[in-house]
């Protein structure tokens, strides 16, 4: 550690949970995040801050104003130009922390990608807003050992558990099945930036302990929040289920999955399509500019034919808003972008 480090991390270094090893061992770790959103952004700050050597951000999504109000990360700049979040998050991080390394994903975690993204993760974040991709990181965390930090959050409410192979209860274990019918989501509920903020810190706390301690000590719990109501509530996480299709059995079913089918994006009034070909930006910026207003960058390009709206990234992703009705969106992704 140099002199810099030293007076930079001191803070961290004096308390004694940490000290000067504990800190050596986040100047050498590697966390990943998954969802630069609310719970992502705050994650990916404190991570920084605290001198976690490398940052992997994998995002799907872009910036837009309704963001601003509890997304930490970003300026009302990343959202007049509609940066993806991941890009937009790395750009401000090498501001707050220039040692860090930052490597910025965006993509859509599938089964197909993740070992990729996330095979050299000490730690994963969960920063995500659906059950399908928190079982799918589930199912990769358990099979290859690396301890992941669960966190939800919508109106004055959160949640925040700790996921530790082979030492605590996996997320199927306390969710064997998505909840039943529909959920409150950030756009019919709303949510306060204080409470995605508690999740996020507690997530970050775990995070930092499991880096500089192991797993061996940690007591996994299930935390639950309402700032609205004053409310804090700790649990202790049920026990292993033997009989769990993941951590009991072995059997990764969304690990092995096929790649995903268009879907509609929680509480966005928007669907995904995925494509398995790239694109390039600038010629389809030309072609689309007779139809309607185009606005692009390197990284996406947004298309606007009322009521809809088109975000295109290079691999042939794009997220259609104005519908949630996935026929619909595969057929304007048909007559504007093609097959």
């Amino acid at each position: 550690m140099t002199p810099g480090q030293r007076e930079r991390y001191s803070r961290q270094i004096v308390f004694a949970a940490i000290g000067e090893e504990g800190q050596a061992r986040l100047l050498g770790a590697r966390a990943a995040i998954v969802g630069c959103g609310a719970l992502g952004s705050f994650q990916a700050e404190a991570l920084c801050r605290a001198g976690v050597g490398h940052l992997t951000l994998i995002d799907r999504d872009y910036v837009e104003s309704s963001n601003l109000q509890r997304q930490w990360l970003y300026a009302e700049p990343d959202a007049e130009e509609g940066l993806p979040k991941a890009v937009a998050a790395k750009r401000r991080l090498a501001v707050v922390n220039s040692e860090v390394e930052v490597t910025a994903h965006v993509e859509d975690l599938t089964p197909s990608n993740i070992e990729d993204l996330l095979a050299d993760a000490s730690v994963i974040l969960d920063g995500t807003d659906n059950f399908e991709t928190r079982y799918l990181l589930n199912d990769f965390a358990v099979c290859r050992a690396i301890s992941w930090v669960y966190g939800a959050a919508v109106g004055s409410y959160g949640l925040a558990m700790p996921v530790l192979p082979g030492e605590s209860a996996c997320l199927r274990c306390v969710f064997p099945e998505p909840p039943p019918g529909a959920q409150p989501t950030c756009e019919t509920e709303g949510v306060l930036n204080a409470v995605t903020g508690v999740v996020a810190a507690w997530q970050v706390g775990w995070a930092l302990r499991v880096l500089t301690q192991g797993v061996g000590r940690l007591r996994p719990t299930i935390s639950m929040f309402d700032v609205w109501q004053g409310s804090v509530r700790q649990i202790e996480q049920p026990p292993r289920d033997r009989a769990c299709p993941c951590c009991g059995l072995r059997q990764f079913v969304f690990l092995e999955g096929r790649e995903r089918s268009p879907i509609s994006l929680c509480g966005r009034n928007a669907v995904q399509i995925h494509a398995r070909r790239g694109l390039d930006l600038k010629e389809l910026h030309q072609r689309l500019r007779p139809l309607g207003q185009v606005r692009s960058n390197e990284f996406a390009l947004r298309f606007f034919v009322p009521p809809y709206e088109m975000t295109v990234f290079p691999d042939g992703r794009a997220i259609i808003k104005g519908t949630t009705d996935i026929g619909l969106a595969r057929s304007l992704y048909s007559r504007y972008i093609g097959q």
